[in-house]
């Protein structure tokens, strides 16, 4: 016997967690694909994620919102607006007003939800954000209140089991590269100069070799005057290093050593996750605490990976001046790109069909069923997934800029 599907008759947006290129135009795609094919169906969306749907503070989707959706594809950032919450973390939701004393933040959620006659939450957001709906829907489930949950998956690190490519990472990439292009002609600007390129990455080295890759192949399409002092060598990279690899600071270091010799300067790409083990367990010998979220995560901007491998490279290869720059805020803010767009069509259009069917779960390509793009179930997302430094795309890169492949690491999740 079939059993009939009930129509959604309004669908909550919500997006959360750190931003990513994707965020503005995964809502604008939603809103106009649910405005194509279900104009009926009431939209809403939450203002400042969880922090929103918690306070019951949302935005109402009307005509003028409709017809404007496709503007949001040319911006980046969230219209709506982004917070971190972890609705199981209930001392936090406490202290930050979100909810009050004995109240627990998932039934307060589930409560306004209901209280707001959504059928179907769309959840934007990373590996926290989506654990978050995976909580939430378990909790729905368990107390039998009939909500679909649907995430997108947004994530610059590109670290989320078992999706094969998140929503923005490409178009980070390649905003990370285009900032590096101008950050590397200060090697002029001084001798013996040591530029730190520190890229977003907290367990995962994705986006530092995706950002390296996309900068050599604009280098490519450049021409150089080597006789008056530009060439390729000296606005290249020399160094990139990730969580997944070993680094070797004094092989490494005589090998930068003999290209400042050479060029008077060197280039690094510096993963954020990379030696924080090292970093944290030097500052807590020193007595200091290392502040972590709301998640449990170490902040990374407190432990400034970039700032310590500068320290440590500096006086090791004889730099006169270091200078750290990091591209993550300048990246991560960024309006899609080309093949983000076409990604977020795809898993947009799907998600809303999902909706349509009362369908919970992910939104990807699913790395463990051939790739196939589908709703991938809750208890299967986590995020971590390291980068694979046996493809030959890494390999490549590490052997053109000239640098010792390393042992791999076991990145704990």
């Amino acid at each position: 016997m079939s059993t009939s599907v009930v129509r959604p008759k309004k669908v909550a947006l919500l997006t959360a967690g750190g931003l990513a290129p994707c965020l503005s135009s995964a809502v604008g795609g939603l809103i106009e694909r649910y405005t194509e094919i279900a104009p009926d169906i009431e939209l809403i969306a939450y203002r400042g994620g969880y922090k929103g749907l918690l306070l019951g503070d949302a935005y109402s989707v009307g005509p003028a919102e409709r017809a404007a959706a496709p503007i949001l594809h040319r911006h980046g950032g969230s219209p709506i607006g982004n917070s971190r919450v972890k609705l199981t973390n209930v001392k936090d939701c406490v202290k930050r007003g979100l909810v009050k004393e004995g109240q627990e933040p998932q039934k307060v959620a589930a409560d306004q939800l209901v209280k707001d006659g959504v059928d179907v939450l769309h959840t934007i957001g990373g590996d926290d954000t989506n654990t978050a709906a995976a909580d939430l829907a378990a909790f729905l489930a368990r107390h039998q209140y009939g909500l679909t949950v649907i995430g997108l998956p947004k994530t610059i690190d590109n670290d989320v089991y078992p999706i094969r490519q998140s929503l923005g990472a490409w178009t980070a990439a390649e905003q990370g590269a285009r900032y590096f292009r101008n950050v590397v002609a200060e090697h002029s600007a001084n001798p013996r100069m040591l530029i730190i390129h520190e890229v977003m990455g907290r367990n995962c080295g994705w986006l530092t070799a995706a950002t390296a890759q996309a900068y050599r192949q604009l280098l490519d399409r450049e021409s150089f005057v080597p006789g008056l002092g530009l060439s390729r060598d000296r606005i290249d990279i020399h160094g990139v290093y990730v969580p997944e690899l070993s680094i070797d600071l004094a092989a490494e270091a005589a090998r930068l050593t003999a290209i400042m010799d050479r060029g008077d300067n060197v280039n690094l790409f510096i993963s954020e996750g990379a030696g924080v083990e090292s970093i944290v367990a030097e500052l807590q010998a020193r007595g200091q605490e290392v502040p972590r979220d709301a998640f449990g995560h170490i902040k990374l901007d407190a432990v400034n990976p970039g700032k310590w491998f500068g320290e440590q490279f500096a006086k090791m290869i004889g730099a006169e001046k270091t200078l750290v720059q990091k591209s993550g805020y300048f990246a991560r803010a960024a309006a899609a790109n080309a093949d983000d767009l076409r990604l977020i069509k795809s898993c947009v259009d799907l998600a809303v069909e999902c909706a349509l069917r009362r369908e919970s779960g992910v939104i990807g390509h699913d790395e463990d069923r051939q790739g196939i793009l589908r709703a991938i179930e809750f208890p299967r997302i986590k995020g971590g997934k390291p980068l694979d430094t046996t493809q030959p795309w890494v390999r490549e890169l590490l052997a053109a800029i000239g640098q010792p492949a390393g042992q791999p690491v076991l990145v704990k999740h």
